[in-house]
């Protein structure tokens, strides 16, 4: 899988050189964000924490911390969102997310919708180590009925392994019944099935109910229900058929019209950089029929357009 990703690790490598070269991009008046921009993004992210360590041995100071110092704005965050282990940075973000002013449900439905079932182990387990606080009690305590009740069970990350192949039809049955036949949505109906199987074995359920209500599921869940539910199934629903597909519609919808949701594009192309950047590139480019990278390169500026084009790894024109 880690072969899908646009940034490698650096052949050859040396911590200590490539933590001398940061330092002296930062020594003195003024900082060189492109040679810290070229180097970053060059580099994996167990190498980046080598340079961290390296830097400590060094210099003995906290590389973040003289980041922070030296950089500002949006470049700034991007940089140290590199510099970070993933599942750290996906437990800062959901922690942010859950104890900032107001819960962000988009961080919520995007991480736990897309992340393996080992990832979420993994978060559960760091969450705990780095807060001291139970991941679900904390989004229980910020979130309500089914949404919540949603999200408890992508938290358990027990999803079924394989296709049944005898309860595909009784799962898209039992989804049609609760949607489309029943006056007043069945909710749990739809959490328990979409919550619960595998991807591989949702992708044939949704072929069956394409045949028995002649439309697609995801027409359904957008009819039934509302708000928060509806952009956790609908992200659920995505990430079973395309996880790029679905990372893809996240950044077309993080750029198009005014403004640009920076916090989500820094997010994605960040966590997906070593991981399936060239199958959203490619997904990208059928849905949307322009390029990643030309829509970051119109919507975006700076050192911080120049890190996210790196990222982003070439142009599909």
């Amino acid at each position: 899988m880690a072969s899908r990703g646009t940034v490698k690790a650096s052949g050859n490598f040396n911590a200590k050189a490539d933590a001398e070269v940061l330092h002296k991009a930062m020594k003195g008046l003024g900082t060189n964000e492109a040679a810290i921009l070229q180097l970053v993004t060059a580099r994996s992210n167990p190498q980046r924490q080598q340079i961290k360590a390296a830097y400590k041995t060094q210099f003995g100071k906290d590389l973040i911390h003289v980041l922070k110092g030296e950089l500002g704005d949006k470049f700034e965050t991007l940089i140290v969102a590199l510099m970070t282990p993933p599942i750290t940075y996906d437990v800062t973000s959901l922690h942010h997310a859950i104890k900032g002013a107001g819960t962000d449900e988009k961080v919520l439905v995007e991480i736990l919708a897309s992340r393996t079932p080992q990832q979420v182990k993994d978060i559960v387990a760091a969450y705990k180590q780095e807060y001291d606080h139970d991941l679900e009690k904390d989004i229980c305590g910020e979130t309500s009925g089914h949404f919540q009740n949603l999200l408890v069970i992508l938290l358990q990350a027990n999803r079924q392994a394989g296709i049944q192949q005898e309860n595909i039809q009784s799962d898209a049955e039992a989804l049609f019944k609760a949607g489309e036949q029943k006056f007043g949505t069945d909710e749990e109906s739809f959490i328990t099935i979409l919550g619960s199987r595998s991807a591989e074995h949702l992708r044939k359920v949704f072929d069956a109910y394409l045949k028995l209500s002649k439309h697609e599921i995801e027409e359904s869940i957008k009819r039934e229900t509302s708000g928060g539910l509806e952009d956790l199934l609908l992200a659920v629903v995505k990430c079973a058929r395309s996880v790029p597909g679905y990372f893809a519609e996240i950044l077309y919808h993080a750029m198009k019209g005014t403004g640009t949701d920076d916090a989500t594009l820094i997010r994605v192309m960040v966590s997906r950089s070593e991981v399936d950047m060239l199958d959203i590139r490619a997904e990208f480019k059928k849905k949307f029929s322009c390029s990643l990278y030309s829509m970051i390169k119109s919507e975006t500026g700076g050192d911080y357009q120049n890190a996210l084009l790196l990222l982003c790894g070439g142009d599909d024109a």
